[in-house]
């Protein structure tokens, strides 16, 4: 580990570690193939730091993903609602088969620290593969997938995290999208450099990323500044994950709990791959072994963190389900060298 962590500074020091002025270079391009402005990526083989390790959410079942409010200091967590629960208008406690085939899914407000503060509801909305979240003032809206069939949402919503609230897919207040008509497995994942929206869904030919301005898609305008395909060696082998962009590069997340696939307990199977977003190319791929020694280590969700506000500080956050069944709980484990 010492041989890495001086690595690391000798980078920084001769300034590959910071963002810098890339992620503001302006460009002018192919509307849906090369109109992200070219930034810095994060280097994979960075060793990983912990965020957080082994907290409690306010379900029992694994995270599905997470994200940060960068400007509030908190994180928001979601999973599926978990077996036995009744909630506000329902006759009876429901299976938590049922509230995964639903789509109902339950968001935690964490610290920084882990720690949870307060909860919400959301029925019928997806599986949570990933989520984003939007600061405005003291305010967080969330971006989730909504209208789920067969568990899948077939759109994304925003929509302010309220506390104690049980959402279904009629409440009002809702703002819905549907970018691309007729899509399925609808999800977003929100960069916080560039106040991009990234929308994975699946077409015929796959999954694909779009990725828009968040304004433009708040004013229903959904002309894509790129589109690529999600890479072949993505998903093929093992479970997809979550994903998260940073500047012109996307990073996707998969792998399963030790045990299950191809993972070996003190190894896993959990690989983070980055394309670029202006050409489709997978530029760099790897094996992560953050957090090893968690218990079940299942990969769930990923999301950037700016911890001073700025991109330079940039991390790439990975997180873990862990603990027993019945008593699962939430890490998160991050990487912040930009080469």
């Amino acid at each position: 580990m010492e041989h890495l962590i001086n690595r690391r500074t000798l980078l920084r020091a001769a300034g590959v570690g910071t963002a810098g002025a890339a992620f503001g270079v302006a460009a002018g391009v192919r509307p849906a193939a090369a109109a992200v402005p070219a930034s810095k990526r994060f280097d994979l083989s960075d060793p990983s730091d912990k965020l957080i390790r082994g907290n409690r959410l306010h379900n029992n079942t694994v995270m599905q993903s997470f994200a940060f409010d960068n400007v509030n200091k908190r994180i928001y967590t979601v999973q599926v609602v978990q077996g036995g629960v009744q909630l506000p208008g329902e006759s009876a406690p429901v299976p938590g088969a049922t509230r995964a085939a639903n789509g109902d899914l339950c968001v935690s407000q964490l610290d920084l620290a882990g720690n949870k503060i307060t909860f919400m509801y959301l029925k019928g909305f997806g599986h949570g593969v990933q989520i984003g979240v939007e600061p405005v003032g003291s305010t967080a809206y969330l971006w989730t997938e909504t209208d789920a069939v067969d568990q899948w949402g077939t759109a994304i919503t925003r929509f302010k995290f309220t506390a104690g609230a049980v959402f279904t897919t009629s409440t009002s207040g809702l703002e819905k999208h549907r970018p691309v008509s007729g899509s399925t497995n609808n999800t977003c994942a929100i960069d916080p450099t560039t106040n991009r929206i990234i929308l994975r869904h699946k077409v015929s030919s796959g999954f694909r990323y779009n990725v828009y301005n968040l304004a433009d898609v708040r004013a229903r305008t959904y002309t894509p500044l790129a589109s690529v395909a999600q890479p072949a060696t993505v998903g093929s082998a093992r479970p997809f994950q979550g994903y998260t962009a940073l500047g012109s590069y996307l990073y996707l997340l998969e792998g399963s709990a030790y045990g299950t696939y191809d993972s070996v307990e003190g190894t896993g199977n959990t690989y983070i791959t980055v394309v670029d977003l202006n050409t489709g190319a997978q530029v760099d791929r790897g094996l992560t072994k953050a957090g090893y020694t968690i218990p079940f280590r299942e990969p769930e969700g990923m999301a950037i963190q700016l911890p001073t506000g700025s991109a330079s500080s940039a991390r790439l956050c990975c997180g873990f389900a862990g603990g027993e069944s019945g008593a699962r709980n939430a890490s998160i484990y991050y990487k912040d060298l930009l080469v």
